[in-house]
């Protein structure tokens, strides 16, 4: 027997919210163990010493990690231009294909996202 979407999602539903109350149920227990406190604040002093060193270093690379940004973002705005014209191109009946320099082809892969509306 075929499930409908609906049934689909709404069962989806109810298991994120059981993961969300096991998961809140385990935080609290962790929130009672002193030795994971300890540790807790220790990776934070941590963290913080990690994000000061990682600033100098970006300070000293000046202009080359500004390069790396500004490729990051490229990236991004390409792949998304990929997926478009990807999935324009399989919307009009055609195959949809790539490859690298090696030759390795590579197909797209899709997937559906639900986000609640308005």
């Amino acid at each position: 027997m075929q499930q409908s979407i609906q049934d689909i999602f709404l069962h989806l539903q109810e298991m994120k919210r059981s993961q969300r109350s096991i998961r809140k149920e385990y935080q609290d227990v962790l929130g009672q163990e002193a030795e994971y406190q300890k540790i807790v604040e220790e990776m934070k002093a941590l963290r913080e010493r990690k994000g000061q060193i990682e600033t100098k270093a970006r300070e000293a690379m000046g202009k080359r990690y500004a390069e790396l940004e500004d490729l990051k973002d490229e990236i991004v705005s390409n792949q998304e231009m990929l997926s478009d014209v990807a999935m324009t191109t399989l919307m009009n009946g055609q195959t949809v294909e790539v490859t690298d320099e090696f030759e390795n082809k590579y197909e797209p892969e899709f997937s559906v996202k639900f986000k609640k509306a308005g």
